[in-house]
């Protein structure tokens, strides 16, 4: 009896074994973006989930579903077929002079009217003008086309209005209105017969002050669509950087408008464009030169717009409304001051049930927290400090605190107005996390929606009675559920597993947390260790970096955030570290801005107790530690690389910052304040002058025509080298911006890879 479970014991152990040596290796096609393998290797999805008021659907590929939500069973709605059948044989609201090409996926399309039986998508044309692009909306009751207007070719930032039908969007540094017909407005003036346009540097519509203060877009329009607010930047005065297509038989000059610290930057102005009576007014904001104009908003009765104001030491924020109908400045409604910076990254956002309370955002208080502001209480402002006791605030109106503590709002991701409800997303359960709770404006109470671990986006329901939820986490590949708001159990709609988990042969990923240089501040490290570790072995060892402002490496995600590179070096037998220093986002403000006008000196302190921490683990060869990073971990490998020659024996630097004075205005002067005002802290994060310092083997790596960080750092370092007789290696991704993508991504991860097997292993 004995002998047969020893006999079944040993057959198990040998199947075990057998299935553990299936597991192959993962090549870079695998585990990096652009990769030919890369696509099928993550965790499942469902793609096209949306809200149609409260109705979940779902646009595939050929149809467009209703989603249940108690059961998740799927019921058509709309089918491709049809929708082609209309584009191609059925009535047109408008004569054409050419056929809409057949769609082939409805994936991207929207039900955006809650009471409404009508699809929008975009169309190309059949013929003629290839680029055009229409929109088209499909009554799939009537199974009829109701309306279709022309986006000119090359079209760009695309803005819909539910409420008005209209499309906003910008062609080339031009602003566009389309609603009906074959003709769109243009909002900006058209000078014909002139020699020389007086606008050519003027761009409208579009994002301002180098997307720095949350702005990612250039137009906005009103709660009911009768205005369109927009930026209209004029860059006359700034200088042109001088970028070099080299692509062209004779290399063409084709330079960016880049104000780099302490020169002369762009002057920003905000208009109104009236739909109706299509006329355009602006904003009377006084001279903008110096000022950054920042999260435009509305009042709910279209009578007011509101600008984030911030001077151009970026310490001063002024909330200001102005007149939508005259442009006429009102008041100054909230004033926020910061010994180092204060930085707007939120529109207000009104409630719903309350049109004279707003929901206004700030770090006041150490951590992003969530204000409710009443515009019909006008008070007498007294200037108050904040719990962060370098912050000073003015309110002009009653102002209530609705959440607190050490931990901050990420989101705010829509209300339920029957329980006077906010949901948000926040980081209260964990600075690796962000999770979905449900804030009462009753008495600031919150409840978790969902999961209690991982990384949540949720899009909310029109009602705010649901959510549509998905997840990851260093557990679960992904889950995807619809969950009621009140916190109670929900559908399910997906649980997928990792592909890379079930058919490769894994590192071990661990989290854990240091002491700060300081030697008071946690910060959160991740270790990967090498495939098939073996404690007896020394082993060589990378830092990943960033370092910087607004951005956090580590999140309790797949692999905890782990890139694949750092995956496919752990496979090729080394031990991988990545630590979020001070400096970095997602902990509060103070942890955050201890760098002010010292860019790589804390930041650099930290990185150096993560070596530490590597040197003291009894399986990596001390000698051989590495570094590399992208961009702000780009300067941060340079300058570790330079500032601790005998830590460090090889690095590589992608898109590197060498000289904050060549970097552009809104960042640079945030956190350096500008060149003249701060020579000390400019010449001590100047790389060049550390150029004599290397010892190890260091390589660049850069976009030719950067657009963020100029090549003129690269150049400028290489020129510090040849001087001081240093030898840095230097490789160049012609005609590529700030970042490889597609194929060269793969190639770049390929030349980061060789770079460290010859020079660290």
């Amino acid at each position: 009896m004995k002998r047969n479970i020893l006999f079944i014991f040993l057959f198990i152990m040998s199947i075990a074994a057998v299935h553990a040596q299936e597991k192959k290796s993962y090549t870079l096609e695998d585990v990096i973006p652009g990769g030919n393998n890369y696509a099928n290797l993550r965790p499942r999805n469902i793609t096209g989930l949306q809200w149609w008021g409260d109705v979940c659907i779902r646009a595939d590929v050929e149809t467009i579903n209703e989603v249940d939500i108690k059961t998740g069973k799927e019921t058509v709605l709309v089918t491709l077929d049809e929708v082609n059948e209309a584009l191609q044989s059925g009535e047109k609201p408008y004569k054409l002079d050419f056929k809409i090409k057949p769609l082939r996926t409805l994936d991207s399309a929207s039900m955006p009217w809650k009471d409404r039986k009508t699809i929008a998508f975009l169309g190309r044309v059949e013929m003629g003008e290839g680029n055009e692009i229409y929109m088209v909306w499909y009554d799939f009751a009537q199974k009829k086309i109701t309306n279709m207007f022309r986006i000119q070719g090359n079209g760009a930032n695309l803005d819909f209005c539910k409420e008005n039908g209209c499309m906003a969007y910008t062609v080339g540094r031009h602003l566009f209105v389309a609603k009906e017909g074959d003709f769109p407005a243009q909002i900006n003036s058209v000078c014909t017969g002139c020699k020389e346009d007086p606008e050519k540097d003027v761009i409208y519509g579009q994002a301002v002050h180098r997307n720095e203060f949350g702005i990612y877009k250039g137009t906005f329009w009103s709660p009911k669509g009768s205005y369109l607010a927009f930026y209209r930047m004029d860059q006359s005065m700034v200088t042109d950087y001088p970028q070099v297509n080299t692509s062209t038989r004779i290399a063409t000059l084709e330079p960016d408008k880049y104000p780099m610290a302490g020169m002369t930057s762009h002057k920003v102005t905000v208009g109104i464009y009236d739909v109706k009576s299509k006329r355009t007014i602006y904003l009377q904001t006084g001279d903008p030169t110096n000022r950054y104009f920042t999260n435009v908003s509305w009042s709910p009765d279209e009578k007011h717009v509101y600008i984030i104001e911030l001077n151009r030491d970026q310490n001063h924020a002024q909330l200001v409304s102005y007149n939508a109908v005259t442009g006429e400045k009102e008041a100054i409604l909230y004033e926020e001051k910061h010994t180092r910076y204060v930085e707007p990254q939120h529109p207000l956002i009104f409630l719903p049930w309350d049109e004279t309370k707003f929901i206004y955002q700030s770090q006041r208080d150490g951590f992003n927290h969530l204000y409710i502001m009443d515009t019909e209480a006008a008070q007498q402002g007294e200037w108050k400090s904040g719990k962060d006791q370098e912050a000073q605030y003015c309110e002009y109106l009653k102002t209530v605190p609705l959440t607190q503590g050490e931990w901050l709002v990420k989101s705010v991701l829509g209300f339920n107005g029957a329980r006077k409800e906010i949901i948000i997303t926040s980081t209260e359960l964990s600075p690796l996390q962000t999770n979905v709770f449900a804030l009462s404006t009753k008495n600031g109470k919150r409840a978790l929606i969902g999961s209690g671990e991982g990384v949540h986006a949720a899009q909310v329901s029109a009602s705010g009675n649901y959510i549509i939820d998905s997840f990851t986490s260093s557990k679960v590949g992904r889950s995807i559920s619809i969950l009621p708001a009140n916190g109670k159990k929900g559908t399910n709609l997906l649980t997928a597993s990792d592909p890379m988990e079930e058919q490769f042969n894994m590192p071990e990923i661990s989290v854990g947390t240091i002491k700060a240089a300081d030697g008071v501040t946690d910060l959160y490290y991740r270790l990967i260790k090498p495939v098939d570790f073996d404690p007896s072995k020394k082993y060589p060892a990378v830092i990943y970096v960033y370092g910087g402002p607004h951005a956090q490496m580590i999140h309790d995600t797949r692999f905890y955030d782990a890139r694949g590179w750092d995956l496919y070096m752990a496979q090729k037998g080394y031990v991988m570290l990545t630590v979020d220093s001070r400096g970095s986002d997602n902990r509060g403000i103070r942890f955050e801005n201890v760098t002010f006008r010292h860019l790589g000196v804390e930041e650099m302190k930290d990185q150096v107790k993560g070596a530490e921490f590597l040197k003291s683990l009894p399986y990596v060869d001390s000698n051989r530690i590495g570094v590399h990073g992208w961009s702000f971990g780009g300067f941060m490998t340079t300058n570790l690389m330079l500032t601790y020659p005998d830590i460090f024996k090889t690095g590589v630097a992608g898109g590197p910052v060498i000289d904050w004075k060549y970097y552009e205005v809104m960042y640079g002067e945030r956190y350096m304040d500008t060149p003249e005002t701060n020579p000390e802290g400019y010449k001590g994060s100047d790389l060049k002058q550390k150029a004599g310092n290397l010892k190890g083997r260091l390589e660049i790596i850069i976009g030719g025509t950067d657009p963020t960080c100029v090549p003129q750092h690269t150049y400028t370092f290489l020129r510090a080298c040849i001087n001081a007789g240093t030898h840095p290696d230097l490789f160049i991704y012609p005609e590529d911006g700030h970042n490889m993508v597609g194929r060269d991504r793969v190639h770049l991860h390929e030349h980061i890879t060789r770079y460290f097997e010859d020079h660290l292993k």
